[in-house]
């Protein structure tokens, strides 16, 4: 069973993509890809490249795409945070547990500066979701 490929492709880059619109019709029925346009989410832009005139079926694959990514980053801010206090426990776990008196002195300072940090940020943010409530 051949797989339909689907009409837009998106080449993922920091900040957003490139968009090429895939072709199978073509007389040599290779896989063609023409580039035409450049997203960028975090401005919610999408620029036509060079003088090309999206339709209104580009643009909304684009903008439908936009929310997809969008959402998936979202996501795996959101897990990365989950890992990053699983990573915590762990390293609390090894600290008590398994470090070398050389080891603890080679991370200690930087994990406490970073800790007081998150903490600082932390505790802020509750204030000031506090008092707006």
């Amino acid at each position: 069973m051949a797989s339909e490929l689907p009409d837009y492709y998106f080449r993922v880059r920091d900040n957003g993509a490139l968009v090429f619109r895939v072709d199978l019709e073509n007389r040599q029925r290779r896989i063609e890809m023409d580039q035409i346009a450049v997203v960028n989410l975090n401005r919610d832009e999408i620029k036509p490249h060079g003088d090309r005139v999206l339709s209104e079926a580009d643009l909304a694959a684009i903008r439908s795409w936009m929310g997809e990514r969008k959402a998936l980053l979202a996501m795996r801010d959101i897990d990365d945070i989950h890992r990053a206090i699983d990573h915590l426990n762990m390293t609390a776990q090894w600290a008590q547990s398994r470090a070398s008196d050389d080891q603890l002195d080679a991370v200690t300072d930087a994990l406490l500066l970073a800790m007081h940090d998150l903490r600082s940020v932390l505790v802020r943010k509750k204030a000031d979701r506090l008092t707006k409530d």
